[in-house]
């Protein structure tokens, strides 16, 4: 009992000082004496724990009441917390829900003297297995790290990656402020902010990756640092896209804004040419003229309901004042045949789990991304193509699948040259573009190849169709992406590069490229 005491007061002794002396070093003879006393203590033979049963033993140790293990109602709760069953289906040793960016310190130092595997988890809003969840390593829960904090001038937000985006709204919305974020309540912070981050404000002000002023990152060394354009530039442009290669950010310090409430809502059709063609070329409109009220966004959706075994359209309008059936969007709200129409004034939070409903959890799971240049005839190319891959497996159990069309114009591409640039690639000489998530979610697992070799077909004859007629882009949106797509390069050789290079310089032992295998990967 008396070494156990003096190695718990060796850590918090270090624990209570500079960030940057909790070293490698440290945590190596930690560890060391940390076994020592299991070995002293043990009356049998069997044999010390390695790997990741050690870094989850040795973290239990030090941080008491932060891990967890498979029989505890906290992991259980945790791992609930997935959006997509392949996620929630990976069992890692343990996980550890820490308190402050001091224990995330730890925990980086301690599975590279353990070599252990690891994952971090944000909003575990991902589809595929592995993104944010790991099996038989430790899953780093980033859940209590939840502050909201608004700067006294009320022009920046500290927003703690354990927040999902209904936490960060409800408390900003009685201010009368908002910050850039996601459009489903469930969703993240972290994810969706180092993946790009599209906003219902994104025309007015970028992605949320253009409005995020410092990071605070721990790095591969364990040292916890703010990194901005002025201190970090090129890890600070990396981490604008780039994703989890760099570091865990325990803190993003966001740009904030005035918000009110706003006008939006749906209106659903059942699919037919003349309705579609109609929607189609109202986006079509407003990717070119949205510049002239960038206070409207659209989302256009397919899907198919399996229950009347019909298609659908949802024009999914929103516009951010609270004023009814604005003429930038008249396009839309005049395309007659509508069955639904939940239009109506409303706040950022109301809405963000209107989406939320509409993306339930508890399912198989996948996201595919493209971009395409603006066309309202490829658009209806894409649409015969998903509906006839569709049709192949439109009878399997639970099928849910859905063809998402978004316009990027050039007023939103205009904000990612901000301070310094983002790291995706994209300029305004590429606009007006159309981003298109294919989000299809299924029952059984026995089904998962028919479905993902469907909707890959769907994503080959699309891009292919698109090229044909010169109207093909490269980039694959991280956040939509699918693990078999090619997100980083198609942010262009040179970013690519750039992203290499600060991985190599920040990170020059692989930590994030060899020990947290999970979601997209530079090397």
């Amino acid at each position: 009992m008396h070494l156990l005491l003096v190695l718990l007061g060796i850590w918090c002794s270090h624990a209570s000082a500079q960030y940057e002396t909790l070293t490698l070093d440290i945590v190596n003879s930690q560890i060391e004496s940390y076994l020592q006393l299991i070995q002293n203590a043990s009356l049998d033979t069997r044999s010390l724990p390695s790997g990741c049963a050690l870094a989850c033993s040795f973290m239990n140790f030090a941080l008491p009441g932060q891990v967890s293990y498979e029989n505890s109602t906290i992991y259980q709760y945790e791992e609930s917390r997935y959006w997509s069953v392949q996620q929630e289906s990976d069992i890692p040793t343990c996980r550890f829900s820490p308190e402050d960016a001091l224990g995330v310190s730890l925990a980086v130092l301690t599975v590279q003297v353990t070599q252990c595997q690891f994952a971090v988890k944000s909003g575990g809003h991902a589809a595929f297995s592995g993104a944010s969840n790991i099996d038989g390593g430790l899953t780093i829960d980033l859940i209590n790290l939840n502050q909201i904090t608004v700067s006294e001038d009320q022009t920046q937000t500290s927003v703690g990656p354990g927040n999902r985006w209904f936490d960060v709204y409800s408390a900003l919305e009685p201010k009368g402020l908002t910050v850039i974020g996601g459009r489903v309540a469930d969703i993240g912070v972290g994810g969706l902010t180092l993946g790009g981050g599209m906003s219902f404000f994104s025309a007015r002000y970028g992605w949320a990756c253009d409005n995020v002023n410092a990071y605070e990152v721990v790095f591969a060394d364990g040292s916890i640092r703010e990194v901005t354009f002025a201190t970090y530039p090129d890890l600070y442009f990396a981490l604008r896209g780039g994703g989890n290669n760099f570091g865990i950010v325990t803190s993003f310090d966001m740009a904030t804004y005035p918000q009110g409430d706003l006008w939006a809502g749906s209106e659903v059709y059942i699919y037919n040419n003349e309705t579609a063609a109609s929607l189609n070329n109202a986006l079509y409109w407003l990717n070119i003229n949205g510049p002239t009220d960038d206070y409207a966004q659209v989302i256009l959706a397919y899907a198919y309901s399996q229950a009347e075994d019909i298609y659908a359209i949802a024009s999914d309008l929103q516009y951010g004042k609270p004023i009814a059936y604005p003429p930038i969007l008249q396009n839309f709200t005049n395309t007659p045949g509508a069955i639904a129409n939940s239009l109506a004034v409303t706040n950022l939070t109301a809405l963000t789990v209107v989406f939320n409903n509409s993306n339930p959890g508890g399912f198989r799971q996948t996201y595919w991304a493209l971009m395409t240049k603006n066309s309202p005839t490829l658009m209806s190319d894409i649409i015969s193509i998903f509906m006839e891959e569709t049709d192949t497996i439109k009878t399997l159990p639970g099928l849910l699948p859905a063809l998402v069309f978004q316009p990027i114009n050039t007023d939103m591409i205009s904000h990612f040259s901000k301070n310094g640039g983002n790291a995706l690639g994209i300029t305004t000489l590429d606009g007006p573009l159309v981003l298109i998530n294919l989000a299809f979610s299924w029952s059984s697992a026995s089904n998962d190849t028919a479905v993902m070799q469907a909707v890959r077909n769907i994503v080959n004859r699309s891009n292919a169709t698109a090229y044909e007629q010169d109207l093909g882009h490269p980039f694959v949106y991280q956040n939509y992406a699918a693990l078999e797509q090619p997100v980083f390069a198609s942010y262009g050789q040179e970013n690519l590069e750039k992203l290499r290079a600060a991985s190599k310089k920040y990170d020059p032992n692989g930590v994030w490229q060899k020990l947290q295998p999970g979601y997209f990967k530079l090397f």
